[in-house]
């Protein structure tokens, strides 16, 4: 699945073949689409966008998926993981889960172990999103594909080749030289926009961010970090290594918000921005 195009062309036209356009809910792949849609008009049946739901999300995040659809005329299918053959459900925004549920589902394959999804082995994303979507797509036909990613030229260094046979990885935000500069100004300029605050989504408390982004996550939305802390105790293991998200909670509440003036006390890795 080889294709080959000059450089005058327009980075964002779809390739031969079948066509996956990961939606993850976020800024940079919302001004992915949309620049996609922009250099191809109307999508053809052989590309579809798909939007695969951890539970987890922002409840803005939902939103913003679903305006994009509205907005741009453009349709997405909204997966989420089940245990329940095919191990995938078509939901919507309405009847989109915001609890957890497909997350819990994932973690309790491995609770035996208690074994919780980490940085080294990120299970939850290959099961709640890539394998949801490859069992998706291979129902419905599809032998190969390409597999469009958000990657930008500023993020390069997490570009990879596919492992597997069956998609070939399409970085067209990268090809055109994106950086989240380009990303910024779109939306900036743009009738609406993700309303949640920076690094806050997708997933809420996702163990990628960093400690400072987790901090703050803490002091805005304790009642959604809850949720990562009682999962832990109730499986008996931390998704951090050396970290829970109890202790951090409790931190954050012992010491007040001038510790977010203070980067000596919280990790600022990667500007407090998820790393996955």
């Amino acid at each position: 699945m080889n294709y080959k195009r000059s450089m005058a062309e327009n980075k964002f036209i779809l390739p031969d073949g079948n066509v996956l356009i990961s939606f993850s809910g976020g800024r940079t792949s919302g001004f992915m689409l949309h620049k996609i849609l922009e250099a191809n008009g109307d999508l053809p049946d052989r590309a579809k966008v798909v939007f695969a739901n951890t539970g987890r999300e922002m409840p803005q995040t939902l939103d913003f998926v679903q305006e994009c659809s509205d907005r741009w005329n453009v349709p997405i299918t909204w997966l989420e993981y089940t245990q329940h053959k095919p191990k995938f459900e078509i939901v919507s925004h309405n009847a989109a889960s915001r609890n957890g549920e497909p997350f819990e589902q994932a973690i309790r394959k491995k609770a035996s172990d208690r074994f919780l999804p980490n940085q080294a082995i990120r299970y939850c994303t290959q099961e709640m999103k890539v394998l949801t979507i490859k069992r998706y797509l291979v129902r419905n036909g599809w032998k190969k594909w390409f597999n469009t990613v958000g990657i930008r030229k500023d993020e390069s260094h997490r570009i990879k080749p596919s492992k597997d046979k069956r998609w070939e990885n399409w970085f067209p935000l990268a090809a055109a030289e994106m950086t989240v500069h380009d990303v910024n100004k779109f939306w900036s300029n743009n009738e609406f926009d993700l309303q949640v605050m920076k690094g806050a989504g997708n997933c809420d408390g996702c163990f990628l961010k960093s400690e400072a982004q987790l901090a703050a996550m803490w002091r805005e939305h304790p009642d959604r970090m809850q949720w990562w802390s009682d999962l832990e105790i109730r499986i008996g293991s931390t998704f951090h290594k050396g970290r829970s998200y109890k202790e951090l909670g409790d931190f954050v509440e012992k010491q007040g918000s001038f510790i977010f003036d203070d980067e000596a006390y919280l990790c600022q890795q990667n500007f407090g921005e998820c790393t996955g």
